[in-house]
């Protein structure tokens, strides 16, 4: 089978990954970058994973592995963009402080719209832990409100953003589930049947973990426990208690398409089925929809036509609340009053009915740019259009007394789709690199924030002056391992330069899970722990120098 569009996508983030690491090494060798590991001594480093980190125990006779706590992860000093400066930690001035959340991926994981059968080729089409992620978010969400705020400069958060695939399917009721976990108040993670658990984790093949059969399967074969009531856990009714500060949502590819992937209103009928698709991992069709789902994801239509006609099936509840939302309705979703929350009313959004892009105040002299990179076309990369980049530039130009941080969920080096977007018809669309150009032309743009990647990765991005350079800082998602989130702080040093902290953290709760505990605590230990254990594990967390962080470079507003 030939490599799909999402297989060469990972392959080519590895080979990026595999650069920067390069450019990572020779920038320590040069002295740019090292670690501080008494940095944190005068920080309140508690609840990062500056002080401890979730790590793989010992694997038993079939791999298995606990997770445990290890040694936090020390700070490091980033010299790229600007020098550091002596006694800076005792004149800085903390500007800003906020939480990035990414990649949530709120899953309907009773869904007919979903393809599990594909996992063996394409790895985030199935997860095993990903039944527990509502569970796992309310532990997240009780983590940022328990921080007093930001480590190095004990400014409290100003805000929390998250910065896509906030949904893993663009249902309405994924939407619901995400607006109330960052809201506050009861989720309760089922569609279908009102009682009973229908999905692959129920009633699929050994291909998937079927915790509550006592069979064997491909994951307990490598040491998954059999945990009876796992599932119907999985269904309960639980309560969030709702970020305690305002926060915003980015618009990502999962927010937009189904998968990801696929165009909409080509398939719509699957999402509102009484019927899921299983097929045994030996059917031609499993690698020919595999393919189209990463290469031409139109060509998917025709094959599922035909499954439809002819199976294999599991029965499913069909429920309305699984229909596909529109851009314009992820937007609109935002003001209603049930999901106000901490605020602010529409999340950043300026107009119930206007564009999914928009700016915001972190903090007083610190503007936030949200930008929707997504391309509607039916593919996982991103681009943006004319109309939106002339927006930004003139905002930008618009606040020439502020620090600006722009945010979006793709990276630069994942916005290579310069395809046309059917959102923004007749207007041109620009790549990643096009975007750092223009970034560049501003000396106030300090930072670009992402995720998509599933990756840790702090890049520097060098332009003519020191003052017209920035950082751009990918993070890691909250569904694959390690499942982090990041404190950015901005900090004026007094002395001509900024520093931009950037420590993750992670969800609330015991590192080491316990089967027996299905509480809503205990089905977060057991999310963290399953990712661990993923069959597809890949190592996400990057290098030690993308992770806590110093990031320095010259004051544009000295």
């Amino acid at each position: 089978m030939s490599m799909s569009r999402r297989s060469f996508l990972r392959s080519s983030a590895a080979a990026a990954g595999a650069v920067a690491a390069s450019s990572i090494a020779s920038s320590i060798s040069a002295g740019l970058v090292h670690a501080e590991p008494g940095a944190t001594s005068s920080a309140d480093a508690a609840g990062t994973t500056l002080a401890k980190v979730g790590v793989a125990g010992r694997p038993d006779k079939k791999g298995y592995r606990k997770l445990v706590e290890g040694r936090g992860w020390p700070l490091y000093v980033r010299e790229e963009l600007a020098a550091a400066r002596p006694r800076r930690d005792s004149t800085r001035t903390g500007l800003a402080s906020f939480v990035q959340l990414t990649d949530i991926h709120i899953t309907d994981v009773q869904s007919p719209a979903r393809f599990e059968y594909v996992h063996p080729l394409q790895g985030p089409a199935y997860r095993p832990q990903e039944a527990l992620g509502t569970q796992a978010a309310v532990a997240l969400v009780k983590r940022i409100n328990a921080l007093s705020g930001g480590p190095f400069t004990a400014r409290a958060f100003d805000c929390v953003v998250s910065t896509g695939d906030n949904t893993d399917n663009h249902e309405i009721v994924e939407l619901e589930w995400y607006q109330r976990l960052l809201a506050g108040g009861k989720i309760t993670p089922n569609t279908g049947h009102p009682t009973r658990f229908e999905g692959v984790q129920s009633d699929g093949s050994a291909m998937y973990y079927r915790p509550e059969i006592d069979t064997p399967d491909q994951y307990k074969d490598r040491g998954f426990p059999t945990v009876p009531g796992l599932l119907h856990a999985a269904i309960r009714a639980h309560v969030s208690p709702g970020l305690n500060m305002r926060w915003y949502s980015v618009f990502g590819n999962h927010d937009d398409q189904m998968v990801g992937t696929v165009p909409n209103n080509l398939i719509d009928w699957l999402y509102l089925g009484d019927a899921k698709f299983d097929l045994p991992g030996t059917d031609p069709t499993v690698g020919a929809i595999a393919n189209a789902l990463g290469s031409a994801p139109s060509s998917v239509v025709p094959l599922l036509a035909k499954l439809k006609a002819t199976g294999p099936l599991l029965p499913a509840t069909a429920d309305p609340r699984r229909r596909p939302y529109s851009p314009r309705e992820f937007v609109r979703r935002h003001f209603d009053p049930s999901i106000t929350g901490a605020g602010p009313v529409g999340h950043g959004f300026a107009d119930p009915d206007g564009p999914s892009w928009y700016r915001f105040q972190i903090a007083p002299g610190v503007l936030g740019i949200a930008m929707n990179t997504t391309n509607s076309l039916g593919i996982a990369d991103g681009s943006i259009s004319q109309k939106q980049l002339d927006w930004i530039s003139k905002q930008i130009r618009a606040h020439a007394d502020h620090l600006v941080i722009v945010f979006s969920h793709h990276t630069s080096t994942t916005m290579t789709a310069r395809l046309p977007n059917p959102e923004t018809p007749g207007q041109a669309q620009f790549d990643g690199k096009h975007l750092v150009e223009r970034l560049k032309a501003h000396p106030n743009v300090i930072a670009w924030v992402n995720g998509h990647t599933h990756n840790n990765a702090v890049t520097p991005h060098r332009g003519s002056t020191p003052e017209h350079s920035f950082w751009e800082i990918n993070t890691a998602s909250h569904i694959d391992f390690p499942q982090l989130a990041r404190i950015i702080e901005v900090a004026d040093n007094k002395d001509g330069t900024i520093s931009v902290f950037t420590p993750l953290i992670e969800a609330d709760g015991p590192y080491t899970a316990d089967p027996s505990n299905l509480t809503q605590q205990g089905l977060a230990s057991l999310y963290r722990e399953f990712s661990l254990n993923d069959i597809h594990l890949e190592d996400r967390a990057g290098t030690a120098a993308d992770r806590n962080c110093e990031l320095l470079l010259a004051n544009p507003l000295r």
